[in-house]
C-alpha cells in the first residue's frame, strides 16, 4: 500500500512540473512581449489614448472572460480542449505581432493574448488542482508558480539581448516563437500522457459541501479585499521614475528581483500551507501589507525592501490563494470556482488600481493608507474562514 501510495504521489507531481515547464515557457513567451508592446503600438503610429483602450480591454477581458471559460470547461469536461485551445491563441498571437503592419491590428493581437490567457486558466487550474490533492495543494500551486516566474524572467532577457545586438521590435517578436512552440509542445505530451487528470485527484475530507458555498465567496471577499490594495508594479515604477528614488538602471532590476522573490515565495509559502494551513496566508497578508510605505517613501534601500515584500505577497497569492480553492470546492466544480474567483479579484485589482492612480496625483499618503487598509481588511475574513475550516 505504501508503494501504490508513492507511485500515485510521484506521478501527480510529474504532471505539476509537466504543467509548470507549459507554463515556463508561456511566460516567457507573453512576458517577453509585455514589456515592448507599448512602444511597438507607438511606432506603428497608435495615439496614447489608443494605447491606454488596448491595454486596458486586454486586462478587463483577460480576467472577465474566466467566468464563462471555468464554467463551460466544467459543464462539457472537455478541460484539455478548453486549455490547449486558450494556450494556442494566448502564445500564437504574440508571434504574429511581427507581421502587423497597423497598430490596429497589433492591438487586436495583443487583446487576443489576453483573450487566450483567460479562456485557459480556469481549466489548467483545475486539472491542476486534481494533482494538488495528491501532493499537498500548496506545494503543488507554489512549485508551478516557482517555474511559471522563471519563465516570466527569462522572456524580459530574451529581448532585452535581442535590442542590444540591435535587433528590431519584429525579430524580437517572432524569436518569440520558439518558446511558444516549446510550451504547445509540452502542453499536447501533458495531455497525451495524462488524458484524465481527475485519476489523479486524492479524496479529501476537508470537502463538507458541494458547490460555491458561503465559505467560498467570504474568501472571495478577502481576496478582492487584497486585490484592491495591491499596487500594480507600474505605478511603483511610475513614481520611481517620477522623484528619481530610484536610478533609471535599477527600476527593471527591481522588478526582476520581485519576480525572483515571487517565485521564492510561492514554494516555501505553499510548503508551509501544506503543514500549517491557512494561518500561513494570514501572515503573508500582513507582511505583504506594508510594502506601500516603503516603496512610495523609502530611499533606495527601503525602496528595495518594499520590493520585496511585494514579492512575497505576489508569491503566496499566487500559490496559497489557488490551493485553498482546491480543497474547498469539489472536483467537478472548480474550473467554475476559479473562473469566478479570478473575475472577481481581477476587477478587484482594476478598481483598486484606478483608484490608487487617482490618489496618486491627490495625496501619496491617502495612497499609502488605502493599500494598506484594505489588505489588512482581509485578515479578520481570513481568520473567520481558518475557524470554519478548522
Amino acid at each position: 500500500m505504501p508503494a501504490v501510495k508513492h507511485a500515485a504521489r510521484s506521478n501527480a507531481l510529474k504532471f505539476v512540473v509537466l504543467v509548470g515547464v507549459v507554463s515556463l515557457f508561456a511566460d516567457m513567451t507573453y512576458e517577453g512581449a509585455r514589456g515592448i508592446t507599448g512602444p511597438y503600438l507607438a511606432i506603428l503610429g497608435a495615439s496614447g489614448t489608443a494605447v491606454g483602450i488596448i491595454a486596458g480591454l486586454g486586462e478587463f477581458a483577460g480576467y472577465a472572460l474566466r467566468l464563462a471559460s471555468g464554467y463551460f470547461a466544467d459543464k462539457t469536461k472537455r478541460y484539455w480542449t478548453v486549455t490547449i485551445v486558450g494556450y494556442v491563441v494566448n502564445l500564437l498571437a504574440v508571434p504574429l505581432l511581427a507581421f502587423a503592419g497597423r497598430w490596429e491590428i497589433a492591438g487586436l493581437l495583443i487583446v487576443m493574448e489576453r483573450v487566450g490567457k483567460a479562456i485557459r486558466t480556469p481549466a489548467r487550474d483545475a486539472m491542476l488542482s486534481h494533482a494538488a490533492t495528491g501532493v499537498g495543494a500548496g506545494w503543488a500551486f507554489g512549485l508551478h508558480e516557482a517555474l511559471d516566474q522563471i519563465g516570466a524572467t527569462l522572456g524580459p532577457l530574451i529581448v532585452a539581448a535581442v535590442f542590444i545586438l540591435k535587433g528590431s521590435y519584429q525579430f524580437s517578436f517572432a524569436i518569440l516563437l520558439a518558446p511558444a512552440l516549446l510550451s504547445l509542445g509540452t502542453l499536447v505530451a501533458a495531455s497525451l500522457l495524462y488524458p484524465r487528470p481527475r485519476d489523479l485527484e486524492r479524496l479529501s475530507t476537508r470537502l463538507a459541501a458541494k458547490g460555491l458555498t458561503s465559505l467560498f465567496w467570504l474568501y472571495l471577499a478577502a481576496g478582492a479585499c487584497i486585490a484592491a490594495g495591491y499596487a500594480d508594479f507600474s505605478l511603483i515604477a511610475f513614481h520611481f521614475e517620477k522623484l528619481r528614488s530610484i536610478p533609471d538602471k535599477w527600476v527593471p532590476l527591481f522588478y526582476a528581483i520581485a519576480m525572483g522573490v515571487d517565485g521564492l515565495a510561492a514554494v516555501v509559502c505553499g510548503y508551509w500551507f501544506d503543514r500549517k494551513g491557512m494561518v500561513v496566508l494570514v501572515l503573508g497578508a500582513i507582511i505583504s501589507a506594508f510594502f506601500a510605505p516603503l516603496v512610495f517613501y523609502g530611499d533606495f534601500y527601503l525602496a528595495l525592501a518594499g520590493v520585496v515584500l511585494w514579492g512575497i505577497g505576489m508569491g503566496a497569492q499566487e500559490s496559497i490563494m489557488r490551493a485553498v480553492i482546491a480543497g474547498m470546492v469539489e472536483a467537478d466544480r472548480r474550473g467554475t470556482a476559479y473562473g469566478v474567483f479570478n473575475t472577481g479579484f481581477g476587477s478587484a485589482w482594476f478598481l483598486g488600481s484606478a483608484l490608487m492612480g487617482m490618489l496618486y496625483d491627490y495625496s501619496l499618503l491617502s495612497l499609502v493608507l488605502f493599500s494598506v487598509a484594505a489588505q489588512l481588511a482581509a485578515v479578520p475574513i481570513l481568520l473567520t474562514i481558518r475557524r470554519k475550516i478548522t
